[in-house]
Order: structure tokens, then C-alpha cells, then sequence
């Protein structure tokens, strides 16, 4: 599932709808939210490469629930910690809403962990009691590389890591 980078948006969308469907399957059981998540960071990085550079999730930390800490990702080094209200994504987790940076350069107080980041979509995703887990982050080294299509497909997604089917 590669070459993404000229999907037309009715492409993209049957690919996060396959890819849905494919991380569930793979996913079906599975009790640890670590493999989980590993899994659908994999899968998502390599259904849209190139186009996704950095794919991965900071988890909530248990013994420091206003602080996020790097997950399993695919791409370059990541940001250790993250607190609740920094940078994309401890907004997007203190918020608890996705957000969609079409220029990581004029994002107030935005973390570069790489700089080759130019735009991110920050993605949250909620146990069944709808306490916070984690937020997906996705950078591109695109500006505007993120739409509708793709916050529609990614929150699909993280909708469904900590379910059951």
C-alpha cells in the first residue's frame, strides 16, 4: 500500500477504510495496548509512504497523568515527554481533540523533534471509559499535507485500538 503521496481523496478514503479493517484484524485480542499500538503505527507509516514521515503515539504516563511519553512510532527520534498543554500534541491531549497543523512554524510553542516536520495531525485516543490513552501524531515533511479525509480516517482508527470488536 504505497505510492500515496497523489491519492485523490476518494483513494485515501478507501485505503484508511481497508486499513481499519486490517488493523482490527490484526489487532483482535491482542490484551497489550503496546502491541497495539506498535501494530497500527506500523501499518499506517507503510500505507502512506512517503507521505507520512514520523507515525507514532505518546502514551498518557500513569505516574505522571498531565505528561505524555513516546510511544511506539516509525521514523526518526522522537520527543521523550510531552506535558499536557505543550506543542501540538500536549495540546491536542489536554484538549482532548484533533488537531490538524498545516505549518508546524507557526503553531505556538510547537516541539520540532525533527525538523524536517513541515505539518502534523495529532490524533486522541480514549479507553472504553473515555479517559484519555494517548494521541496519535503524524508529520509530513509537507506543509498542508493533512485534510479532512485524513483526520476522518485517522480518528476512525483510533477509535477502534482500544475496542473490541
Amino acid at each position: 500500500m504505497a505510492e500515496s503521496l497523489d491519492l485523490l481523496p476518494a483513494a485515501r478514503v478507501d485505503r484508511y477504510r481497508v486499513l481499519k479493517e486490517q488493523i482490527q484484524a490484526v489487532v483482535a485480542g491482542e490484551p497489550s495496548v503496546v502491541a497495539r499500538f506498535a501494530t497500527a503505527a506500523c501499518m499506517i507509516s507503510h500505507a502512506f509512504q512517503p507521505r507520512f514521515f514520523w507515525t507514532g503515539f505518546y502514551c498518557v504516563d500513569p505516574a505522571r497523568p498531565r505528561e505524555l511519553v513516546v510511544g511506539p512510532y516509525q521514523g526518526t527520534l522522537g520527543c521523550l515527554r510531552i506535558p499536557f498543554g505543550r506543542g501540538v500534541c500536549g495540546t491536542a491531549a489536554s484538549e482532548q481533540r484533533t488537531i490538524v497543523v498545516p505549518d508546524v512554524d507557526a503553531f505556538p510553542g510547537h516541539i520540532s523533534c525533527d525538523a524536517a516536520s513541515r505539518s502534523e495531525v495529532v490524533v486522541p485516543v480514549f479507553h472504553p471509559d473515555r479517559t484519555l490513552a494517548a494521541v496519535l501524531d503524524v508529520d509530513a515533511t509537507e506543509p498542508d499535507a493533512f485534510d479532512a479525509v485524513d483526520v476522518a480516517g485517522l480518528e476512525a482508527i483510533c477509535a477502534c485500538l482500544l475496542t473490541t470488536p
